[in-house]
Protein backbone atom coordinates (compact mmCIF):
# COMPACT_ATOMS: atom_id res chain seq x y z
CA UNK A 1 0.00 0.00 0.00
CA UNK A 2 1.64 3.58 -0.70
CA UNK A 3 0.30 5.79 1.86
CA UNK A 4 1.25 9.76 1.44
CA UNK A 5 1.01 12.18 4.41
CA UNK A 6 0.06 15.19 4.86
CA UNK A 7 0.52 17.10 7.84
CA UNK A 8 -0.53 20.30 8.88
CA UNK A 9 2.71 20.58 11.01
CA UNK A 10 6.36 19.27 10.45
CA UNK A 11 9.58 19.53 12.94
CA UNK A 12 10.47 22.33 13.59
CA UNK A 13 7.19 23.50 13.68
CA UNK A 14 6.01 20.73 15.47
CA UNK A 15 4.31 17.41 13.88
CA UNK A 16 6.65 14.74 15.39
CA UNK A 17 3.57 13.06 15.76
CA UNK A 18 3.45 12.50 11.68
CA UNK A 19 7.06 11.54 11.84
CA UNK A 20 6.59 8.47 13.94
CA UNK A 21 2.96 7.44 12.56
CA UNK A 22 4.83 7.24 9.10
CA UNK A 23 7.98 5.11 10.44
CA UNK A 24 5.54 3.26 11.91
CA UNK A 25 3.86 2.56 9.02
CA UNK A 26 7.27 2.26 6.99
CA UNK A 27 8.07 -0.62 9.80
CA UNK A 28 4.88 -2.88 8.68
CA UNK A 29 6.06 -3.12 4.89
CA UNK A 30 4.31 0.25 3.11
CA UNK A 31 5.60 2.47 0.60
CA UNK A 32 4.96 6.03 2.86
CA UNK A 33 5.56 9.48 1.21
CA UNK A 34 5.05 12.47 3.20
CA UNK A 35 4.39 16.02 1.06
CA UNK A 36 4.04 18.75 3.32
CA UNK A 37 3.82 22.75 3.37
CA UNK A 38 4.31 24.88 6.36
CA UNK A 39 2.30 27.94 6.34
CA UNK A 40 3.87 30.15 8.17
CA UNK A 41 2.01 33.40 10.16
CA UNK A 42 4.05 36.32 10.90
CA UNK A 43 2.47 36.72 14.27
CA UNK A 44 2.82 32.76 15.41
CA UNK A 45 6.29 32.49 13.40
CA UNK A 46 7.79 36.17 13.32
CA UNK A 47 11.48 34.93 13.24
CA UNK A 48 10.80 31.89 10.40
CA UNK A 49 8.55 34.15 8.72
CA UNK A 50 11.31 36.31 7.38
CA UNK A 51 14.21 33.73 7.59
CA UNK A 52 12.47 30.49 6.53
CA UNK A 53 14.03 27.97 3.48
CA UNK A 54 12.30 28.97 -0.21
CA UNK A 55 11.66 26.45 -2.41
CA UNK A 56 10.59 23.30 -2.36
CA UNK A 57 12.91 19.99 -1.68
CA UNK A 58 12.88 16.52 -1.07
CA UNK A 59 14.48 14.72 2.17
CA UNK A 60 14.98 10.95 2.25
CA UNK A 61 14.99 8.93 5.78
CA UNK A 62 15.94 5.68 6.46
CA UNK A 63 14.95 5.40 9.99
CA UNK A 64 15.62 1.72 10.16
CA UNK A 65 19.40 1.81 8.61
CA UNK A 66 18.17 -0.26 5.67
CA UNK A 67 16.96 0.18 2.28
CA UNK A 68 13.53 1.28 3.40
CA UNK A 69 12.89 5.25 2.84
CA UNK A 70 10.37 7.82 4.13
CA UNK A 71 10.22 10.56 1.34
CA UNK A 72 9.12 13.60 2.09
CA UNK A 73 8.94 16.88 0.32
CA UNK A 74 7.98 19.86 1.67
CA UNK A 75 8.50 23.79 1.67
CA UNK A 76 7.38 26.71 3.15
CA UNK A 77 4.48 29.40 2.14
CA UNK A 78 4.47 33.19 4.05
CA UNK A 79 1.02 33.85 4.70
CA UNK A 80 -0.46 37.62 3.76
CA UNK A 81 -0.78 38.79 7.24
CA UNK A 82 -4.46 38.93 8.54
CA UNK A 83 -5.87 37.51 5.07
CA UNK A 84 -6.69 33.68 5.95
CA UNK A 85 -9.16 33.17 3.29
CA UNK A 86 -6.19 34.14 0.81
CA UNK A 87 -4.19 32.02 2.34
CA UNK A 88 -5.65 29.05 2.53
CA UNK A 89 -6.56 28.89 -1.22
CA UNK A 90 -2.76 29.73 -1.67
CA UNK A 91 -1.94 26.61 0.33
CA UNK A 92 -4.21 24.60 -1.78
CA UNK A 93 -3.07 25.20 -4.88
CA UNK A 94 0.72 24.80 -3.44
CA UNK A 95 -0.18 21.54 -2.38
CA UNK A 96 -2.14 20.35 -5.38
CA UNK A 97 1.17 21.22 -7.40
CA UNK A 98 3.25 19.35 -5.30
CA UNK A 99 0.75 16.06 -5.32
CA UNK A 100 1.69 16.07 -8.89
CA UNK A 101 5.25 16.99 -8.67
CA UNK A 102 5.70 13.61 -6.00
CA UNK A 103 3.79 11.32 -7.93
CA UNK A 104 5.92 12.01 -11.04
CA UNK A 105 9.01 11.32 -8.94
CA UNK A 106 7.48 8.19 -6.23
CA UNK A 107 4.21 7.15 -8.39
CA UNK A 108 0.47 7.63 -7.17
CA UNK A 109 -0.47 6.74 -4.23
CA UNK A 110 -3.66 4.55 -2.52
CA UNK A 111 -4.31 6.35 0.21
CA UNK A 112 -4.15 10.32 1.48
CA UNK A 113 -4.03 10.27 4.90
CA UNK A 114 -4.40 14.54 6.53
CA UNK A 115 -3.27 15.62 9.66
CA UNK A 116 -5.68 18.48 10.89
CA UNK A 117 -8.44 19.45 8.68
CA UNK A 118 -7.35 22.81 8.90
CA UNK A 119 -4.62 23.11 5.79
CA UNK A 120 -3.83 20.00 5.04
CA UNK A 121 -7.63 18.21 5.56
CA UNK A 122 -8.73 20.74 2.55
CA UNK A 123 -5.80 20.38 0.51
CA UNK A 124 -6.20 16.65 0.52
CA UNK A 125 -9.89 17.07 -0.15
CA UNK A 126 -9.04 18.82 -3.41
CA UNK A 127 -6.66 16.42 -4.18
CA UNK A 128 -9.32 13.67 -3.67
CA UNK A 129 -11.47 15.51 -5.76
CA UNK A 130 -9.21 15.82 -9.03
CA UNK A 131 -8.08 12.08 -8.55
CA UNK A 132 -10.67 10.13 -7.04
CA UNK A 133 -7.90 8.61 -4.20
CA UNK A 134 -9.68 8.17 -0.86
CA UNK A 135 -8.30 10.34 2.04
CA UNK A 136 -8.56 10.49 6.12
CA UNK A 137 -7.94 12.86 8.17
CA UNK A 138 -6.56 12.47 11.81
CA UNK A 139 -7.75 15.23 14.00
CA UNK A 140 -5.45 16.94 16.79
CA UNK A 141 -7.15 20.42 16.99
CA UNK A 142 -9.65 21.48 19.37
CA UNK A 143 -12.46 24.04 18.55
CA UNK A 144 -10.62 26.69 20.32
CA UNK A 145 -7.85 26.63 17.77
CA UNK A 146 -10.42 26.76 14.35
CA UNK A 147 -11.85 29.88 16.41
CA UNK A 148 -8.46 31.34 16.94
CA UNK A 149 -7.18 30.35 13.45
CA UNK A 150 -9.81 31.76 11.99
CA UNK A 151 -10.82 34.42 13.77
CA UNK A 152 -13.51 37.03 12.64
CA UNK A 153 -14.80 34.60 10.00
CA UNK A 154 -16.27 32.32 12.42
CA UNK A 155 -18.85 35.60 12.80
CA UNK A 156 -18.98 37.75 9.63
CA UNK A 157 -19.41 34.69 6.94
CA UNK A 158 -19.88 30.97 7.14
CA UNK A 159 -16.96 30.09 4.26
CA UNK A 160 -14.13 28.45 6.44
CA UNK A 161 -16.81 26.60 8.55
CA UNK A 162 -18.76 25.37 5.53
CA UNK A 163 -14.88 24.47 4.33
CA UNK A 164 -13.94 22.47 6.79
CA UNK A 165 -16.99 20.94 7.44
CA UNK A 166 -17.73 19.33 4.04
CA UNK A 167 -13.85 18.49 4.51
CA UNK A 168 -14.75 16.05 6.98
CA UNK A 169 -17.97 15.21 5.71
CA UNK A 170 -16.38 13.98 2.52
CA UNK A 171 -13.54 12.25 3.90
CA UNK A 172 -13.91 8.28 4.21
CA UNK A 173 -12.91 8.72 8.22
CA UNK A 174 -11.72 11.11 10.18
CA UNK A 175 -10.10 9.94 13.28
CA UNK A 176 -9.77 12.38 16.48
CA UNK A 177 -7.02 11.48 18.85
CA UNK A 178 -9.91 11.28 21.55
CA UNK A 179 -13.23 10.74 22.22
CA UNK A 180 -13.80 13.84 23.81
CA UNK A 181 -12.84 15.70 20.72
CA UNK A 182 -15.93 15.20 18.43
CA UNK A 183 -18.09 16.48 21.18
CA UNK A 184 -15.83 19.57 21.58
CA UNK A 185 -16.43 20.08 17.11
CA UNK A 186 -19.91 19.18 16.90
CA UNK A 187 -20.99 22.61 17.59
CA UNK A 188 -18.59 23.90 14.88
CA UNK A 189 -19.18 20.83 12.40
CA UNK A 190 -21.79 18.68 13.29
CA UNK A 191 -21.42 14.52 13.35
CA UNK A 192 -22.52 14.44 9.86
CA UNK A 193 -19.30 12.25 9.08
CA UNK A 194 -17.75 8.49 9.81
CA UNK A 195 -15.29 9.00 12.29
CA UNK A 196 -13.05 6.55 14.68
CA UNK A 197 -10.53 7.16 17.89
CA UNK A 198 -7.29 6.32 16.79
CA UNK A 199 -4.84 7.62 19.56
CA UNK A 200 -1.66 9.64 18.95
CA UNK A 201 1.58 7.61 18.64
CA UNK A 202 4.58 8.11 20.27
CA UNK A 203 8.24 6.45 19.80
CA UNK A 204 7.71 3.85 22.71
CA UNK A 205 10.97 2.21 22.40
CA UNK A 206 12.70 6.13 23.05
CA UNK A 207 10.75 6.70 25.95
CA UNK A 208 11.10 3.68 27.07
CA UNK A 209 10.82 2.38 31.38
CA UNK A 210 13.94 3.38 33.05
CA UNK A 211 14.27 2.97 37.05
CA UNK A 212 14.86 6.28 38.65
CA UNK A 213 17.43 7.45 41.26
CA UNK A 214 16.10 6.95 44.47
CA UNK A 215 14.40 9.60 46.43
CA UNK A 216 15.44 9.19 50.00
CA UNK A 217 17.94 12.98 50.82
CA UNK A 218 16.85 14.48 48.20
CA UNK A 219 13.57 17.28 47.02
CA UNK A 220 11.12 15.35 44.91
CA UNK A 221 11.06 16.33 41.31
CA UNK A 222 8.93 18.03 39.25
CA UNK A 223 9.50 18.52 35.94
CA UNK A 224 6.82 20.67 33.23
CA UNK A 225 7.44 20.23 29.71
CA UNK A 226 5.19 23.05 27.56
CA UNK A 227 5.77 25.94 25.68
CA UNK A 228 5.21 29.46 27.17
CA UNK A 229 5.10 31.64 23.92
CA UNK A 230 2.18 34.26 23.24
CA UNK A 231 -0.89 32.37 24.19
CA UNK A 232 0.72 29.55 25.25
CA UNK A 233 1.62 30.93 28.59
CA UNK A 234 -1.89 30.88 29.68
CA UNK A 235 -3.47 27.53 27.72
CA UNK A 236 -0.74 26.14 29.57
CA UNK A 237 -1.51 27.22 33.35
CA UNK A 238 1.79 28.19 34.41
CA UNK A 239 -0.04 30.73 36.12
CA UNK A 240 -2.02 28.24 37.89
CA UNK A 241 1.01 25.65 38.46
CA UNK A 242 3.63 28.65 39.89
CA UNK A 243 0.99 29.47 42.18
CA UNK A 244 0.85 25.96 43.69
CA UNK A 245 4.08 25.32 43.88
CA UNK A 246 4.95 28.64 45.84
CA UNK A 247 2.90 26.67 48.44
CA UNK A 248 5.15 23.45 48.58
CA UNK A 249 7.84 22.37 50.23
CA UNK A 250 10.92 20.21 49.77
CA UNK A 251 10.82 19.87 45.79
CA UNK A 252 12.20 21.69 42.78
CA UNK A 253 10.12 21.87 39.62
CA UNK A 254 11.82 22.13 36.37
CA UNK A 255 10.47 23.97 33.53
CA UNK A 256 11.21 23.58 29.77
CA UNK A 257 9.94 24.59 26.72
CA UNK A 258 10.06 27.50 23.76
CA UNK A 259 10.73 30.60 25.90
CA UNK A 260 10.07 29.39 29.38
CA UNK A 261 13.19 31.14 29.55
CA UNK A 262 12.23 34.92 28.16
CA UNK A 263 10.64 37.33 30.05
CA UNK A 264 6.91 36.99 30.48
CA UNK A 265 7.68 33.73 32.83
CA UNK A 266 10.82 34.63 34.33
CA UNK A 267 9.05 37.80 35.64
CA UNK A 268 6.38 35.64 37.56
CA UNK A 269 9.14 33.44 39.23
CA UNK A 270 11.33 36.28 40.28
CA UNK A 271 8.76 37.30 42.81
CA UNK A 272 8.27 33.73 44.20
CA UNK A 273 9.54 32.93 48.12
CA UNK A 274 10.53 29.56 46.57
CA UNK A 275 12.40 30.77 43.25
CA UNK A 276 15.27 28.98 43.98
CA UNK A 277 13.77 25.79 43.61
CA UNK A 278 13.06 25.88 40.22
CA UNK A 279 14.88 25.54 36.99
CA UNK A 280 14.20 27.29 33.68
CA UNK A 281 15.76 24.67 30.90
CA UNK A 282 14.36 26.52 27.85
CA UNK A 283 13.89 24.82 24.59
CA UNK A 284 15.35 21.48 24.99
CA UNK A 285 16.51 18.86 22.10
CA UNK A 286 14.36 15.42 22.02
CA UNK A 287 17.36 13.98 23.69
CA UNK A 288 16.88 16.20 25.96
CA UNK A 289 13.31 16.05 26.95
CA UNK A 290 14.31 12.46 27.65
CA UNK A 291 16.84 12.79 30.14
CA UNK A 292 14.72 15.23 32.03
CA UNK A 293 12.16 13.14 32.47
CA UNK A 294 15.13 9.98 33.28
CA UNK A 295 15.99 12.68 35.64
CA UNK A 296 12.46 13.84 37.84
CA UNK A 297 10.07 12.04 39.83
CA UNK A 298 6.45 13.21 38.39
CA UNK A 299 5.36 15.54 35.12
CA UNK A 300 2.72 18.14 36.18
CA UNK A 301 1.12 19.61 32.83
CA UNK A 302 -1.62 22.47 34.15
CA UNK A 303 -3.54 23.18 30.87
CA UNK A 304 -6.72 25.03 30.78
CA UNK A 305 -7.08 23.17 27.31
CA UNK A 306 -5.62 20.42 25.63
CA UNK A 307 -7.07 16.85 22.82
CA UNK A 308 -4.56 14.44 23.78
CA UNK A 309 -1.05 15.97 25.05
CA UNK A 310 2.15 13.61 23.76
CA UNK A 311 3.71 14.61 26.57
CA UNK A 312 1.71 13.03 29.16
CA UNK A 313 2.04 10.29 26.91
CA UNK A 314 6.06 10.59 26.81
CA UNK A 315 5.99 10.91 30.33
CA UNK A 316 3.88 7.93 31.36
CA UNK A 317 5.73 5.69 28.71
CA UNK A 318 9.11 6.13 30.43
CA UNK A 319 7.06 4.68 33.41
CA UNK A 320 6.55 8.70 35.87
CA UNK A 321 3.18 9.34 36.83
CA UNK A 322 1.69 12.88 35.93
CA UNK A 323 -0.26 15.41 37.53
CA UNK A 324 -3.08 16.92 34.75
CA UNK A 325 -6.03 18.94 34.59
CA UNK A 326 -9.61 17.90 33.48
CA UNK A 327 -8.44 19.16 30.12
CA UNK A 328 -6.34 15.82 29.78
CA UNK A 329 -8.66 12.90 27.96
CA UNK A 330 -10.36 10.23 29.79
CA UNK A 331 -7.90 7.80 28.02
CA UNK A 332 -4.93 9.35 29.81
CA UNK A 333 -6.44 9.23 33.00
CA UNK A 334 -5.11 5.88 34.38
CA UNK A 335 -5.64 5.25 37.72
CA UNK A 336 -2.87 5.66 39.80
CA UNK A 337 -0.48 6.97 36.74
CA UNK A 338 -2.75 10.21 36.19
CA UNK A 339 -3.77 12.51 39.08
CA UNK A 340 -6.15 15.09 38.04
CA UNK A 341 -6.70 18.54 39.25
CA UNK A 342 -9.19 21.20 38.11
CA UNK A 343 -8.38 23.46 35.77
CA UNK A 344 -7.37 26.94 37.13
CA UNK A 345 -7.50 25.92 40.81
CA UNK A 346 -4.12 26.09 42.59
CA UNK A 347 -5.00 24.47 45.43
CA UNK A 348 -6.43 21.31 43.78
CA UNK A 349 -3.42 21.12 41.78
CA UNK A 350 -1.36 21.58 44.79
CA UNK A 351 -2.90 18.41 46.58
CA UNK A 352 -2.87 16.79 43.31
CA UNK A 353 1.04 16.87 42.89
CA UNK A 354 1.03 16.23 46.76
CA UNK A 355 -0.24 12.59 46.07
CA UNK A 356 1.04 12.11 43.46
CA UNK A 357 4.72 12.28 45.62
CA UNK A 358 3.60 8.31 47.00
CA UNK A 359 3.69 6.76 43.31
CA UNK A 360 7.08 5.48 42.35
CA UNK A 361 7.82 4.97 38.42
CA UNK A 362 7.00 1.45 37.58
CA UNK A 363 6.97 -0.16 34.06
CA UNK A 364 3.12 -1.03 34.70
CA UNK A 365 2.65 2.22 33.91
CA UNK A 366 5.30 2.69 30.75
CA UNK A 367 3.20 -0.92 29.54
CA UNK A 368 -0.31 1.20 29.57
CA UNK A 369 0.98 3.23 27.43
CA UNK A 370 2.48 1.21 24.93
CA UNK A 371 -0.69 -0.73 24.75
CA UNK A 372 -2.25 2.54 23.95
CA UNK A 373 0.27 4.40 21.87
CA UNK A 374 2.93 1.94 20.52
CA UNK A 375 3.94 2.81 16.68
CA UNK A 376 2.93 -1.30 16.51
CA UNK A 377 -0.19 -0.60 17.68
CA UNK A 378 -1.27 2.70 15.99
CA UNK A 379 0.19 1.31 12.45
CA UNK A 380 -2.05 -2.11 12.65
CA UNK A 381 -5.10 0.42 13.44
CA UNK A 382 -4.70 2.91 10.90
CA UNK A 383 -3.30 -0.09 8.36
CA UNK A 384 -7.11 -1.86 8.81
CA UNK A 385 -9.08 1.34 8.01
CA UNK A 386 -6.98 2.02 4.82
CA UNK A 387 -7.71 -1.87 4.36
CA UNK A 388 -11.11 -1.62 4.75
CA UNK A 389 -11.15 1.34 1.87
CA UNK A 390 -8.88 -0.08 -0.69
CA UNK A 391 -11.19 -3.27 -0.81
CA UNK A 392 -14.41 -1.37 -1.24
CA UNK A 393 -12.92 0.10 -4.70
Amino acid sequence: MHILEIPSFLPPYGGYFCIEQAKALLSRGHQVGVLHCQQLGVTVYPWHYLTARTGRWHEEIKPFGDSRTLNVYRTNMRGVPRNVRINQQRYCRIVSEMYAEYCARYGTPDILHAHCTQWAGTAAAVISQQTGIPYYITEHLSSGIFRSAYGEHWEKDAWARTLLRETMEHARCVMPVADELVADLAPLFGRDYRWQTVSNVIDTAFYAYREREPREGRAFRFCCLANANGAFLRMKGYDTLLAAFSQMKNCELHIAGRETDGKALSSIIAGMPNKADIHVHGELSRDEVRQLLYSSDALVLASRSEVQPLVLMEAMSTGMPVVATTAAPMSLRIPGACFTAAADSALSLMEAMTAVQAVTPSPVISHAIERMASPETVAQKLETLFTETLETL
